[in-house]
């Protein structure tokens, strides 16, 4: 057992604590903006709440933060009330935020300033992954510091890979969003055509998911595609944040992504018909307003 902080309690991070303190065994104190979820995440698990991340932190052998972007990574971290300003020397911060690789750097060169270990360790799987303690954590860092890590978060997934040093979890998990942006977009065309052509969309997908056009997309989404529902799963506004980041270092590294770039474009014009919380699926609406 050891004792953990988490800092950041969102449809992903409430859950990921949970499984911390019930399924890891460890002792957790929990910190979140809304004081009042921190307090229900406390009732419904058993662990302690504290009212700032460096309070949350003192003492911590792991801490986790899940938060928004790289500002609110910034704000919980190397603030004046930061987990920096609590954590104690050796102690390892893990962040599950998908951020940029940039701001990994940044926290790995502040962890070491303290005497204390940085894992960047984005996560993939959805509010049901995180739920159901099945996520697929990519992780940056030294393999040291990993393979203390790891037991730890093994509590909330089912695959955890060291990718290669600090920033490698965040490029990872760009490459990750960028496959998904390209499947979910062939796959809202391919249901779009099987309408017009007047196909019986179950059936077409029965098929065809058994062979080289499957997908965890296909399985998954397009029963609630094909009935025009998109309130199961990622976030549009959230997926635009994370290609805004894979943009954003794509245009540094030089990489060259049409595909991705055009699809950030459709998922403009779903939110401007008002889909900014439909998840990621929604891409059919476009073509079928």
């Amino acid at each position: 057992m050891a004792k953990v902080a988490f800092i950041g309690l969102g449809v992903m991070g409430f859950p990921m604590a949970g499984h911390l303190k019930v399924k890891g065994g460890h002792e957790v104190t929990v910190y979140n903006r809304t004081a009042a979820k921190a307090k229900a995440w406390a009732d419904k698990f058993g662990g302690a709440h504290a009212a700032t991340p460096v309070e949350a932190t003192r003492d911590a052998d792991f801490v986790f933060t899940c938060v928004g972007n790289d500002d609110d990574l910034r704000s919980v971290t190397v603030s004046e009330t930061g987990v920096f300003a609590g954590m104690k020397p050796g102690a390892i911060l893990i962040d599950n935020t998908t951020a940029s690789a940039e701001v990994a750097r940044e926290l790995d060169a502040a962890a070491k300033a303290k005497g204390c270990f940085f894992i960047d360790a984005p996560v993939s799987g959805g509010q049901a992954g995180a739920e159901n303690g099945v996520l697929t954590v990519m992780c940056g860092g030294d393999e040291t510091v990993f393979a203390k890590a790891k037991p730890v978060i093994d509590a909330y997934a089912r695959m955890v890979g060291l990718m290669g040093p600090v920033g490698s979890g965040q490029l990872t998990k760009m490459i990750n969003q960028i496959c998904i942006a390209g499947l979910v977009q062939g796959l809202a065309e391919g249901i779009h055509f099987g309408k017009k052509a007047g196909l019986d969309i179950e059936k077409v997908v029965d098929v065809i998911s058994k062979g080289a056009a499957g997908s965890w997309q296909m399985e998954n989404r397009h029963k609630t595609m094909n009935q025009s529902s998109y309130e199961f799963g990622f976030a549009v506004d959230w997926m635009r944040k994370d290609l805004d980041i894979v943009l954003t270092e794509a245009r540094r590294n030089g990489a060259s992504l049409p595909v991705t770039a055009l699809v950030d474009q459709f998922y403009g014009e779903v939110q401007k018909l008002g889909g900014n919380r439909w998840d990621t699926s929604s891409l059919l609406a476009r073509l079928e307003k």
